[in-house]
């Protein structure tokens, strides 16, 4: 989410088909792995509601040097409830608006909840159209002392709203940030992310970060596979948001329809047991 880059996405097929041999591969089967949960939010409480401020941060405005978060996102992020709040159905509700400029949400758990290793999940519906772009992901706590990308960003999920049926799991690094990030893509042949919820999740340790939709595993990233430093041995902290435009999506067009809404059930974050 970060910065920018370009993903070559071949085609749905052959996506399916990577993930069906993955699946396949004995080398990469996951060891049963043990969760005890120690950090959640299930958004309960009356339509309108502001978030609970002991767990998130609001971001607000077009980023610390008025660029649009470094990426050239077009929208101004707000604490407003029209942009973040509780939908009074046990779900958060982060929307996009079109009222001459544009408006949205980020919010973060930085300096609230931070943990290095183990499973963070959220079950999202996500929202559609070119130039919109929805994420979860997570960045070190130890940003504001050697800055990105040294800190490590985690995107658990990204989707290109254009692409609708495709998400992204990446990682910066040192290295390989900005247009090089280790990546990898999930896709659907006839279903959307924005129709019903979805699991995103990873599962991190101290010498892999896995990637799932739905319990699917389809992308593991071990140290090996980093062209520079490994940087994922510390406590990051989880952001939420959905941007507008951005050197990641494009622009929006007359056919992108507003307001858009990225709804959150919840998010939870595991330890694994024993650890």
């Amino acid at each position: 989410m970060k910065s920018n880059f370009s993903i070559l996405i071949k085609g749905v097929l052959f996506v399916s088909l990577l993930f069906t041999f993955w699946s396949c591969n004995d080398e990469n089967e996951i060891e049963n792995r043990s969760w005890q949960l120690v950090w959640e939010d299930e958004f309960d409480g009356p339509a309108g509601q502001m978030l609970d401020a002991s767990k998130w941060n609001y971001d607000i405005g077009r980023g610390p040097n008025n660029d649009g978060w470094g990426n050239q996102e077009l929208q101004t992020y707000t604490d407003n409830t029209d942009n973040v709040s509780l939908d009074g159905e046990g779900n958060l509700v982060i929307t996009a608006r079109s009222a001459g400029t544009f408006t949205s949400g980020r919010i973060t758990t930085k300096g609230k909840f931070e943990q290095a290793y183990g499973r963070f999940e959220a079950k999202i519906k996500t929202p559609y159209g070119p130039g919109i772009w929805p994420a979860f992901w997570m960045l070190g706590n130890d940003i504001d002392i050697v800055d990105w990308p040294q800190c490590g960003e985690i995107d658990i999920m990204e989707l290109r709203g254009q692409e609708p049926n495709i998400i992204h799991g990446s990682l910066h690094g040192p290295g390989y940030s900005g247009g090089s990030p280790i990546t990898g893509s999930f896709g659907f042949v006839n279903d959307r992310f924005d129709v019903d919820f979805h699991l995103f999740a990873i599962e991190w340790g101290e010498s892999f970060i896995d990637f799932f939709v739905d319990d699917t595993l389809y992308q593991r990233v071990t140290p090996d596979d980093a062209p520079g430093e490994w940087v994922y041995d510390h406590p990051f902290y989880i952001l939420l948001n959905v941007a507008v435009g951005g050197n990641y999506v494009g622009f929006p067009t007359p056919d992108t329809p507003f307001p858009q809404t990225m709804v959150v059930d919840y998010v939870k974050v595991y330890r694994q047991v024993g650890q």
